[in-house]
């Protein structure tokens, strides 16, 4: 119990620490504009939802793996987990809403006890689409996971998995040594069982990230290259491939900062920041849930600490649609990574 409080208060400075980072230095210097003065020109700010469609939730931080562009800062170590009573909050909240789709993060999500529970009475409560984000590696990580392929299937989950690129290399440099293997044993498993298939109606989905302190490629060729390399060299079929930009927070901007790296990327982002990326940021159409039942307006402020605004209640047990979609949008200058270049967020890029 110690440990864990003395775990919480560490992260809790991190955030506030890395919250600093991005408000001052070069942008209180005025050496480069805030994010609210490139999008006001652009008549987005206030930032303002759209219509509330996917409800996000992270059910726990524990993963089997330490992967260096973590922005969760996920790992073995990680003890926040999401109760299942929390679990039947937010079911509440997307029966009562009507929102589209529940989509299942972590950590690695499937590493909760109460997972498969809160998959099936998703199920059984007709949401329309259920996304669980997979390392893929959790598949082949112990055998009480073997039969997540199935379980997948038979509760017509969409799957959506990282893979940095289509080799080893790169791959491994990223997420650890032996994970691009491990991660073709799961894609393997999946396909096995029909997911990326044509016609199965199993939807398996990559996510890209760059490897290091630059912005994704574009997004169609990306696909094109590793559906060729994949089929080619390990015959492995997958749906669609979703780019990510890295955004600058927890591991990533520890990274950037110890690399002498930060103040070169932030001008990456911003020169490369689209007007007509805005429309279509997550936080939108979106609304994410942390492992104790608190709202956030994307995954990338819930591992900041950002709040939603206080005035619409914080917590899914005040959960009121009318506010949420009045609300504004709390927004530092990570917001660059979803609005530069093609755009980003966790379905891909927005343009």
């Amino acid at each position: 119990m110690i440990k864990s409080l003395h775990a919480r208060k560490h992260q809790l400075a991190n955030q506030q620490r890395q919250v600093e980072i991005l408000e001052n230095g070069i942008f209180k210097e005025g050496k480069f504009p805030t994010f609210k003065k490139k999008i006001e020109p652009a008549g987005h700010w206030p930032l303002k939802p759209a219509v509330l469609e996917i409800f996000q939730v992270n059910i726990g931080y524990m993963c089997n793996q330490t992967c260096k562009h973590c922005h969760v800062d996920a790992g073995p170590d990680r003890k926040e987990i999401m109760t299942r009573e929390t679990m039947q909050q937010c079911l509440d909240v997307v029966k009562r809403a009507k929102l589209k789709t529940l989509d299942i993060t972590g950590g690695a999500p499937e590493m909760n006890p109460d997972f498969r529970w809160f998959v099936q009475q998703a199920r059984a409560m007709g949401v329309e689409e259920i996304i669980v984000r997979s390392n893929l590696t959790i598949l082949t990580a112990n055998p009480k996971y073997k039969d997540l392929p199935t379980f997948f299937k038979e509760n017509k989950v969409r799957v959506v998995s990282s893979l940095p690129f289509y080799n080893a290399d790169k791959t491994d440099r990223q997420r650890g040594q032996g994970v691009f293997g491990d991660s073709i044993k799961g894609l393997r498993l999946l396909n096995d069982v029909g997911y990326g298939k044509t016609d199965s109606g199993l939807l398996l989905d990559l996510v890209y990230n760059p490897t290091g302190a630059f912005l994704p490629g574009d997004q169609h060729q990306l696909e094109r290259d590793f559906k060729l390399e994949l089929k080619k060299h390990f015959d492995i079929d997958f749906n669609s491939l979703f780019t990510i930009t890295n955004i600058p927070i927890s591991r990533f901007l520890d990274f950037l900062i110890e690399s002498g790296n930060y103040e070169d990327y932030m001008e990456k982002l911003i020169n490369a920041f689209n007007p007509a990326a805005v429309a279509g940021v997550m936080c939108r159409n979106t609304i994410s849930i942390d492992w104790q039942g608190f709202m956030y307006d994307c995954d990338f402020n819930q591992m900041l600490g950002l709040k939603v605004e206080s005035q619409v209640g914080q917590h899914i047990s005040a959960f009121d649609s009318e506010r949420l979609n009045n609300r504004e949008i709390v927004i530092n200058q990570h917001c660059f990574g979803c609005t530069a270049g093609a755009g980003s967020s966790c379905q891909g890029a927005t343009i």
